[in-house]
């Protein structure tokens, strides 16, 4: 991703009331060999499984072409042509919004009877040149497909939508028509003029819980609110496991020090390294938050000092059946993924000195070697939470 900004993605969603699954369906994928980034937002015909199901059949059917083809407006042509239409509707099975970034903040997106997107540069409408591609066929005779493109800027967002949410609270005396995209617009602005680095997560929250007001907090549609942000990058270092050889030691405390963003020691080892080569001391805590896990410990100048292997392969437990309504606790694990979360870049130091005890077949199978535990959370940031990650071995 280009250095001058870092993309904040998120999409916020809640069900129809009564229904235990969303019938929208959001997906997203980093390909990090091109430098794109690529986001479904599908709105599957009705609600509930059958919803859920079309929806994702779509997401996962543009997900996969456009990551051998990027050829986005093809990519929609290809994924209409392809769906069934409802017999007794008339209808395609799924309505989605295609947004494809490049490296350098070349915007694509592609957008097919979802509402349209709000795209703010600040606190202004940016409008780009709308492309209109009529489709061919007589299944898909009359359908348009709206194009977009344009160059990110730093604090630019983009909103994008499902229909849940411009045309809740529709038939009520207030909204009989339904919010809009004009309300929708100006309580989007309204935030950031009260919160200028609103992040991603919030802004789609607080629109998807007004949407839900809209309805009486019993929805009536499913409902999502996608959000990117442009922004400045937030940046973490990792430091787990001493180095190779112990004339490391005052280079890996060197990156430390000189390092601009959040710190994080994993490892007794590592913090009595970067203790007595920074002479801060390491104090421990004696109180217990997580009975699988050794307490966190405190040096001055590092955000978080945590045990090492154990902690680590919990974080990656926690990553993997993270969700959306996921809630993390006090354990040093769960610290750990939310400054993990918290972050955009993150940059992990491995050190490559094999701890003699974690190559033991008697001990739990958790005590895997560090250097595959790590590998395994950076394959998750990077794919199921689009994090920049950079590992270095030392």
């Amino acid at each position: 991703m280009s250095s001058n900004f870092y993309i904040e993605v998120e999409c916020q969603q809640k069900n129809f009331n009564g229904q235990s699954i969303c019938g929208d369906v959001f997906m997203s994928r980093k390909i990090k060999e091109e430098g794109r980034t690529v986001l479904v937002l599908s709105d599957g015909l009705g609600s509930g499984v059958k919803a859920n199901v079309l929806g994702t059949l779509t997401a996962s059917m543009i997900l996969n072409y456009m990551k051998v083809n990027k050829d986005i407006r093809k990519a929609a042509e290809v994924i209409m042509k392809t769906l069934p239409v409802c017999s007794k509707r008339k209808a395609s099975y799924s309505t989605f919004t295609i947004v494809e970034i490049e490296c350098d903040g070349e915007t694509r997106i592609i957008r097919y009877d979802n509402p349209e997107c709000l795209i703010l540069r600040g606190l202004e409408s940016f409008i780009p040149d709308c492309e209109e591609l009529s489709l061919t066929g007589d299944r898909n005779e009359g359908k348009v497909l709206y194009s977009y493109r344009f160059m990110a800027q730093k604090e630019d967002r983009i909103v994008f939508c499902s229909d849940g949410v411009t045309n809740s609270g529709m038939g009520s005396t207030r909204l009989p028509f339904g919010w809009g995209l004009d309300n929708l617009d100006a309580y989007v602005k309204g935030l950031i003029r009260r919160q200028p680095f609103i992040s991603a997560r919030q802004l789609g929250a607080s629109v998807v819980d007004r949407a839900c007001a809209n309805y009486g907090n019993k929805p009536k549609d499913d409902t999502s609110c996608g959000v990117l942000y442009f922004r400045e990058p937030r940046n973490l270092l990792i430091c787990t496991g001493p180095p190779y050889e112990k004339s490391k030691d005052a280079q890996l405390a060197k990156q430390v020090v000189e390092f601009v963003g959040k710190k994080v020691v994993c490892g007794g080892t590592t913090a009595g390294i970067i203790s007595r080569e920074i002479q801060a001391p390491i104090d421990v805590e004696l109180t217990i938050t997580d009975s699988e896990l050794p307490p966190i410990s405190h040096i001055n100048g590092i955000d978080l000092v945590t045990e090492g292997i154990l902690t680590l392969g919990k974080v990656y437990r926690l990553l993997k059946n993270y969700k959306q309504n996921s809630s993390l606790r006090q354990g040093p694990a769960d610290l750990l993924v939310r400054v993990l979360l918290e972050s955009d870049k993150i940059f992990i130091i491995n050190g490559t000195k094999i701890n003699i005890a974690h190559q033991d077949p008697n001990l739990p199978m958790e005590l895997e070697i560090r250097r595959t535990v790590v590998k395994n959370i950076v394959a998750l940031l990077e794919e199921k939470f689009l994090k920049e990650v950079d590992l270095s071995y030392i």
